[in-house]
């Protein structure tokens, strides 16, 4: 597709979703005909994860979705590093290792 066959898409977003929700727990179900993604939060203590935001979509847009934070996520390692996560071991080096002379 050229960039003249693009059209402009005006995007609006009030104030209140705007500001967001916070979540660190994260959900997806799906069915043949969507898949449903629910965002939430699970604090220290409490026994329930709590869901803020629920998601409905089609799988040609949660792929969509997939390739898209994808290419944000290396974009952001590319500036950032690499993040690192939680509980995920770190290659190490098992077994004896040679040193010295002979080596």
């Amino acid at each position: 597709m050229t960039t003249e066959n693009q059209k402009k898409i005006n995007v609006k977003i009030d104030e209140a979703v705007g500001e967001g929700i916070y979540a660190n727990f994260f959900m997806i179900t799906n069915s043949p005909s969507e898949f449903i993604l629910d965002f939430g939060r699970i604090l220290p203590g409490l026994p329930n994860a709590k869901i803020y935001s629920r998601i409905l979509t089609t799988p040609q847009h949660a792929k969509q979705f997939l390739h898209i934070l994808q290419k944000n996520i290396d974009n952001f390692e590319k500036n950032h590093g690499e993040i690192k996560l939680p509980g995920t071991p770190e290659e190490k080096d098992i077994g004896f290792k040679s040193s010295g002379q002979n080596a």
